[in-house]
């Protein structure tokens, strides 16, 4: 690899509350990744939903931490493939007491992006209808499907324990 190519691939990017620089290492295992990113998803939700609720709040910490996506890649054909996440991500399963507490205990952090789907947002096929669902349910009583966090590797390992990965 190229020192221009080591510029491109090892940069500092903002860590989930961007009070800390990361530096992007995309030459190292997603063990060794300075963050850790996880998605831990109702056990009892069926599959459909499972992974609806994985998938969009994968897009929403896309959205929140965009250089957690590494560059896209050609393969040997020259067609190219986007960037995917180069700290990995690993899908996890608990009850629904286990995703709230999680939740909440995940939000306590300072360094730690926390981001969630609460039942509603299954439920509701209009957008403004989800909001206004979210609006009139006081927190405590929120069912949550998924959680996904984004923090240091440390920190989200002590968070999640050892949850199994979804099957």
């Amino acid at each position: 690899m190229t020192a221009q190519n080591d510029a491109a691939r090892n940069h500092t990017a903002q860590s989930p509350t961007a009070r800390h620089a990361v530096t992007v290492r995309t030459d190292l295992s997603t063990r060794q990744a300075p963050l850790k990113w996880v998605i831990v998803v109702d056990e009892d939700l069926p599959a459909g939903r499972a992974v609806n609720a994985a998938a969009c709040t994968a897009a929403a910490v896309g959205r929140a931490l965009p250089d957690l996506l590494g560059g896209d890649g050609r393969d040997g054909s020259g067609h190219v493939h986007p960037g995917l996440p180069w700290a990995g991500c690993s899908v996890l399963a608990a009850d629904a007491a286990t995703l709230h507490a999680l939740r909440e205990k995940a939000a306590a952090k300072e360094d730690v992006l926390v981001v969630d789907m609460p039942e509603p947002a299954q439920t509701s096929r209009i957008y403004d209808e989800y909001l206004d669902l979210l609006a009139g349910t006081k927190h405590e009583d929120l069912t949550y499907h998924a959680v996904a966090l984004v923090g240091p590797r440390n920190r989200i390992g002590k968070l999640v324990g050892k949850l199994p990965l979804l099957r």
